[in-house]
Order: C-alpha cells, then structure tokens, then sequence
C-alpha cells in the first residue's frame, strides 16, 4: 500500500506543474495568460454545461476525464499555440514525439493499473476516433475561441488570424464533434473578422 500511495502522490505532485505551464489564450478579461492547469478544468466545466450538445453515444465522464488528463504532456512539451508563427509545430512529428515521451514518464509515474487506464484515455482523446474523443477535441477548439471573443481578439490579433484560418485549423474540429456548436460560434466569431 506505501508504495502504491508513494506512486500515487509522485503523479499528484507532478500534475502540479501543469498549473507553471502559460498557454497564449488569456483569462477572458485578458488580464494575464491562463494556464494548462485552469485550461484542463474550464474545458472539464465546458464538458459538464454542454453536454446536451454532445452526440448522443458520447459519455460526458469520459470526456471529463480526458480533458482532465489531456494537457499533462505539456509539463515536458510547453505550450504550442496553432495560430503562433510556428504553428505547424503544433501537430509536427517532433512535437507528437515529445509528446508521447512526456506521457511515458508522466503516466509512468502511476501505479501500473491507473498508468495503463489514464494513458488509454491520453492515446484515445489524441486519436480522436471515437465519439467521446471527438467532442471533447471540439470543447479543446472552442475554448479558446471563446477567450478571444470575451478578451478583443486576444491570440487572433496577436497572431494576425485569418477567419480562413480559424475555420481551417479550429472550426473544422469544432464542427466534426459539435457541428451547431460550430455554427452558433461561429456567427459570433465572424463579426470580429470583418
């Protein structure tokens, strides 16, 4: 049992570091950057209030679940933002590489039976084949979208984002897991653009 707790609480210790780890995307006041730590919970929030827009076969607990889980390779990664200059670093080989290797060593830091589930839930929410994993990619899109609409702009006029640009690198997630989720952001995102 000690050494079951020992694993247990070197994981918890860990996962504390997500909360060190700044995203681009701002608090919706735009008073500072939010981190990967308030990120996983809003989207744990976002998962809970609209759930009625998630496809039926989809487990809401799941997805809780994967979202809470699925920003703790950023511990070793850091933070890529899709619209920054380097971007296409975001989905690139070498960033998927690290990422798998942070999941290594963080998830390895668990006892194997927890190891094994919470890194099944990892691999399937990056897959995004099944339901669960595609809404809660969509609730990761939308997310930041909805910080930028409430703080000006925020990475979009950092960036100098496209409207061809959010609808090609995040609408397009949105709308594959949450398609009137999409629509609805969208008509309130365009204004923004024009």
């Amino acid at each position: 049992m000690s050494e079951r707790l020992d694993r247990q609480f070197a994981f918890l210790n860990e996962a504390d570091r997500l909360k060190s780890v700044l995203r681009a995307t701002t608090l919706v006041d735009g008073s500072r950057p939010e981190n990967s730590g308030e990120h996983s919970w809003h989207l744990s929030l976002y998962a809970m209030v609209l759930a009625d827009h998630a496809p039926a076969d989809v487990a809401i607990d799941r997805v809780i679940r994967m979202l809470i889980l699925h920003d703790l390779v950023k511990i070793d990664v850091g933070d890529v933002p899709i619209h920054s200059a380097n971007g296409a670093a975001h989905a690139s080989a070498d960033t998927v590489a690290a990422e798998q290797r942070a999941a290594d060593r963080i998830f390895g830091l668990l006892p194997p039976d927890l190891a094994a589930s919470f890194r099944a839930l990892w691999d399937e929410f990056e897959a995004a084949e099944t339901p669960d994993a595609v809404f809660a990619k969509s609730l990761d899109r939308v997310q930041p979208v909805m910080a930028n609409l409430q703080s000006g702009g925020g990475t979009w006029a950092t960036y100098n984002v496209t409207f061809d640009q959010l609808e090609s690198r995040v609408g397009a997630k949105i709308a594959r897991g949450a398609p009137r989720l999409w629509e609805w952001v969208r008509e309130k995102a365009r204004p923004w653009f024009d």
